[in-house]
């Protein structure tokens, strides 16, 4: 009995003493166990989407100078990169033949015009010889009979007609000469547009021949100092945020940034000059080419250059934003409370929308999904589980994401992560 006393008290005495370290190591094993999240904090200010997009620097116009006539090149005036002026001598042509030419058919042409001088004077003499054979005749028919009246008379004629011929020659001597002149002209060539040398295609001493096509011999960039052009190569997906961008700026110039490799540190700025219509197909990508327009007044634009683009398709000032990355936070069904288990049935169907997760769709199911796409879920910690709240998104950049409706307040935290223990 004594025995059953003894072993009842210390069974007792364990079972106090386990009771009195079980509550606090519970507790303790339960915090050493608890998982423990990632947050980001709601916050309010300015977000700015943008387009990117890859471009290359070009010359608003290309003028190519080439040569009418043909010869050896006798001297280049102008080299690579010089600006010129409208009519600069760029190069000349060995003028030897052309000269030659000149001399000669100017001395046609006084041949020619010696000759109507000549005719002239016969036609007088005919003149002045049937007006003296009327007279006779006017005082006697007998005098000159009707054979010789006709005589004087188609002489006249025949002789009006060669002075009208000889005047003809000496109207084809002058535009032969003409001809000739034009050719000498030619020999200069001439910038015919103020602009800079983009490319010389020829040497002193080179031999050009103008017989089947002109010969290119420069390439002048007009107003490269007014502006220049970037050819960007604009996504399909994308155009239409860029078109849509223009129509909700009531028809402003919506911004365009870009940096180029040359000058990694400065940032430049244009406006967009030109949509066009005329995809290209590279790999099975499409994409569209968008014209900026930007000022070079410093010609630090240099064709050819390679430009990283941005252009600005929104911008919300002061308004509710969320970072990214609560919103590509998917929990595990443990981790939510029982309210909201139900939503990770259709979690990643309604929630991914990345056009791979779409495949296999049919056309109404995409165009669904893609209306649907602005509803999503973010999760906060509601004691030892997580609690969905639904929000209506808008605008996006890099970083954040417009809150355009849902009950979320500045300063919230949202679950991005489960938190790695060390």
């Amino acid at each position: 009995m004594k025995r059953l006393i003894r072993w009842s008290i210390v069974v007792g005495i364990v079972g106090v003493v386990c009771w009195l370290a079980m509550g606090p190591g519970a507790a303790r094993w339960k915090e050493r166990n608890q998982v423990t999240y990632r947050e980001v904090e709601v916050s309010q200010g300015k977000i700015v989407a943008v387009v990117n997009a890859t471009g290359t620097v070009k010359p608003v116009r290309l003028v190519t100078v080439g040569t009418f006539v043909s010869g050896p090149i006798e001297s280049i005036k102008v080299d690579f990169n010089q600006e010129v002026a409208k009519n600069e001598i760029l190069a000349t042509i060995d003028q030897r033949i052309y000269l030659a030419a000149v001399a000669r058919d100017k001395a046609s042409l006084d041949m020619q015009q010696f000759n109507v001088k000549q005719t002239e004077a016969k036609l007088q003499q005919a003149i002045n010889d049937e007006e003296r054979a009327l007279a006779l005749r006017s005082q006697n028919k007998g005098f000159i009979s009707d054979s010789e009246m006709d005589q004087f008379k188609f002489n006249r004629l025949s002789l009006k007609a060669q002075l009208e011929f000889a005047k003809a020659t000496v109207l084809q001597a002058e535009a032969v000469l003409d001809t000739s002149n034009a050719n000498l002209e030619y020999t200069v060539i001439r910038s015919p547009v103020d602009g800079v040398i983009i490319d010389r295609k020829i040497d002193p001493g080179q031999t050009v021949a103008a017989s089947f096509q002109t010969p290119d011999l420069f390439v002048v960039a007009p107003d490269l100092r007014k502006e220049v052009y970037v050819y960007a190569s604009v996504d399909e997906s994308d155009i239409s945020l860029i078109r849509e961008a223009q129509l909700e700026s009531q028809l402003k110039e919506i911004p365009v940034r870009f940096t180029i490799d040359t000058y990694p540190n400065e940032l430049f700025e244009g406006k967009i000059h030109q949509i066009r219509q005329n995809s290209t197909t590279i790999q099975n990508v499409v994409t569209y080419p968008v014209i900026v327009s930007v000022p070079n007044p410093d010609l630090k634009l240099i064709p050819g250059m390679t430009a990283n683009m941005s252009f600005q398709v929104g911008l919300r000032s002061d308004k509710l934003r969320i970072p990214n990355a609560a919103l590509r936070f998917f929990p595990q069904k443990e981790q939510v409370r029982l309210e909201d288990r139900k939503l990770l049935e259709g979690f990643a169907q309604s929630e991914d929308f990345d056009e791979q997760s779409l495949a296999g769709r049919s056309a109404e199911e995409k165009a669904e999904s893609r209306r649907l796409r602005n509803r999503r879920h973010v999760w906060v910690q509601d004691g030892e589980f997580l609690r969905a709240i639904e929000i209506i998104t808008g605008l996006s950049d890099n970083k954040n994401t417009e809150v355009v409706s849902g009950d979320l307040q500045k300063g919230m935290k949202l679950v991005t992560g489960i938190q790695i223990k060390k």
